[in-house]
């Protein structure tokens, strides 16, 4: 019998709707983070498995936050959220990798505080993420998304464990000029599909279009690409898939291997799970081969650019030995 091991695949689709919802006038502080100056925060972080995640306080409430470029919105936990009437719940579904979340249901919060950063009126949507909680076994009051994060240069940093946060105007130039003192040594544009990051690359020589996000657990590529790809795939053993919806299915985890992204970008061998990505590129509007999460940002220092469609790059220090 193959071993099986369970993790979860967090990145939700959420559609853009027009529910009513409550007004709430708390606000969302983040206790550990560090003011720069009035335009960046630096957030510390911990990694609960392959998925960073941020202590938060909300409604009075202390928890975390799971931060997840592959989120449209920002998502509630409907367990430590009750206080939700028929009037909230949305007209059509928001979606998992595998298949539609039920009964999903929207709310306003009324300002969101990142120390002096203030974003009003925030709509997000409230959700069942109860067995996120108990498999990762922390209090999770929701997850952090895209449309909280595009207003910022983000700085993903697993190599300090945190997150940097720098507000940018409508051309993405950000508002503090002086934000890193670190070099930066690489770039790469990259497509805006929705809300989705896409990037294009090759698994020798041959095209593959990736989406990157933050809280993909493992990488994932289609097991309907050409043969000439997936040679370069070592299969290793099968897992159990759970997405943000409770859904389960199995897949194949290996090493993927030769994943190039420009001439100086490249990878090492990357953990991997080959599955189907229909309900992915569905739900998400995209076509995409595969998904890196966790592993790339685990080789890579990584800033996104929402506005220039870019990201940046940071080396990691040499270890002297």
């Amino acid at each position: 019998m193959p071993r099986i091991l369970l993790f979860i695949l967090i990145t939700c689709y959420s559609s853009l709707l027009k529910a009513n919802d409550i007004k709430s006038k708390r606000s969302i502080i983040f206790p550990k983070s560090e003011k720069i100056n009035e335009y960046t925060t630096r957030i510390p972080f911990k990694l609960v498995d392959h998925l960073i995640v941020v202590e938060a306080q909300i409604h009075g409430q202390n928890g975390n936050f799971i931060i997840d470029t592959g989120s449209e919105t920002m998502i509630l936990n409907k367990v430590h959220f009750k206080n939700l009437y028929k009037h909230q719940k949305k007209d059509n579904q928001s979606f998992g990798v595998l298949e539609a979340i039920d009964n999903p249901y929207e709310k306003q919060v009324k300002d969101f505080v990142l120390q002096n950063f203030k974003l009003e009126s925030l709509k997000s949507d409230v959700i069942n993420l109860s067995h996120i909680e108990k498999s990762k076994k922390i209090k999770l009051l929701g997850i952090i998304g895209y449309s909280v994060l595009k207003d910022y240069e983000v700085f993903v940093d697993l190599y300090l464990n945190q997150i940097t946060l720098s507000k940018v105007n409508k051309d993405g130039n950000k508002l503090d000029k002086k934000v890193y003192i670190e070099k930066i040594v690489d770039s790469l544009n990259f497509s805006l599909k929705n809300h989705t990051i896409t990037l294009v690359g090759n698994i020798n020589n041959k095209k593959v279009t990736f989406g990157l996000d933050t809280a993909a657990e493992f990488n994932q590529i289609s097991k309907n690409l050409n043969k000439e790809i997936l040679k370069y795939f070592t299969p290793k053993k099968r897992l159990t898939l759970i997405d943000a919806s409770n859904n389960k299915k199995e897949v194949i985890a290996g090493k993927l291997h030769r994943v190039k992204l420009s001439e100086t970008i490249y990878f090492g061998p990357m953990d991997t799970v080959l599955t189907n990505l229909r309900g992915i590129n569905q739900a998400f509007g995209t076509d995409l081969d595969g998904v890196l999460g966790y592993e790339f940002f685990k080789q890579k220092r990584t800033i996104i650019n929402y506005q220039k469609e870019k990201l940046y790059f940071i080396n990691y220090p040499i270890q002297k030995h």
